[in-house]
């Protein structure tokens, strides 16, 4: 929720290792009624009493972006495709990256795609450069262009535009500040002072211990005749290789729980009830992960028994990677497939 447009960002860091680790061991229970007797510390030669409180407790972790809460379990499930789709990468340098990207449609129209993407040479992290720009446009004149930059070392902007059939239809501007256990963001999505329209939505998110994060979205939206607000609560609790994620707000409930068995295993669910649309709905999905035979499985399962599953194999040592994907509907007697080509 909160998202003006579907543009997603580059994966966040990682999070630090003390994440999702409680610090401390087991303490020392006593019995009811028995209390031990003082015990006077043992001091060094010169030392003082002040030294000997023991290491402070380390600092909460950044708990991440509002709008990445359900993200891990959301990876699981396999994504929907239908036809024939061929990507082709090519790398012109460092910073300089094109792909090509082809989509032949039995039920909708066939279309071509060219991106290119930029990488700054501003480092600030092992995998995270500066500035980014990512824009791809079809053989209809639609255009999808987003640029982020790290600003500072906690401050992250980002601006993202949107055509259609080469007229003008969204913009948004992203501010996310990323302090050192919380992370505070503010989007604003087609504002238009003169007409006094606009969207504005704010997240923020705070670490209370290093499993446990709480935090809230509020959507503003406002356009001649119209005016409201929408306001979510989240939590988010992150075990050992678990993370149970709860969102809920005037539009409605989600839940997500996510599930690592063991390297090559990883499960989810889902749980959404929309109060707009008076509908609620269960998913299931899997990731299966066999690095020895290069495969990776996806497969989902909902309670409006949608049944889909998708197979990606990488063919090393060739830069080529093969997608399989098939969706059912037993309610609606609906079958769709998909065949995906990626060179590079």
């Amino acid at each position: 929720m909160g998202s003006v447009l579907a543009a997603s960002s580059p994966n966040p860091p990682p999070p630090p290792a003390s994440a999702g680790a409680v610090p401390g061991g087991p303490g020392l229970t006593m019995p009811p009624g028995f209390t031990m007797p003082p015990v006077s510390p043992v001091l060094p030669a010169g030392g003082s009493a002040s030294g000997q409180q023991g290491e402070s407790e380390p600092p909460l972790p950044n708990p991440g972006a509002f709008e990445e809460c359900h993200r891990k379990c959301k990876e699981v499930f396999p994504m929907q495709m239908e036809g024939v789709r061929l990507i082709v990468n090519k790398g012109l340098s460092n910073h300089f990256q094109v792909n090509h990207t082809l989509m032949l449609s039995t039920l909708g129209e066939s279309s071509y795609r060219f991106g290119a993407t930029y990488v700054g040479a501003k480092q600030m992290g092992p995998a995270e450069s500066f500035p980014v720009m990512v824009g791809d446009m079809d053989n209809s004149g639609s255009l999808n262009a987003q640029v982020i930059h790290q600003v500072s070392e906690k401050l992250r902007s980002k601006l993202a535009f949107q055509t259609q059939q080469q007229k003008f239809m969204n913009w948004q501007g992203d501010f996310e500040f990323r302090g050192e256990d919380f992370t505070a963001a503010v989007t604003m999505g087609n504002p238009d002072v003169l007409v006094g329209s606009g969207i504005i939505v704010s997240h923020y998110l705070q670490s209370i211990t290093p499993s446990l994060a709480l935090g809230g979205e509020l959507v503003y939206h406002r356009r001649p005749g119209e005016e409201g607000a929408v306001m979510s609560l989240a939590g988010r609790y992150t075990g050992s290789n678990f993370i149970a994620t709860l969102t809920l707000g005037g539009a409605g409930a989600h839940a997500s729980y996510y599930h690592k068995a063991n390297d090559q295993l990883q499960v989810g669910v889902e749980f959404e009830a929309s109060t707009r649309m008076q509908e609620t709905s269960v998913s299931f999905g899997y990731q299966l992960d066999v690095p020895k035979a290069n495969l990776l499985f996806k497969g989902s399962v909902d309670s409006n028994w949608v049944v889909g599953a998708t197979l990606e194999k990488k063919l090393i040592p060739l830069p080529l990677s093969l997608v399989l994907g098939a969706f059912l509907n037993h309610r609606k007697n609906k079958f769709q497939c998909g065949f995906g080509v990626t060179i590079g």
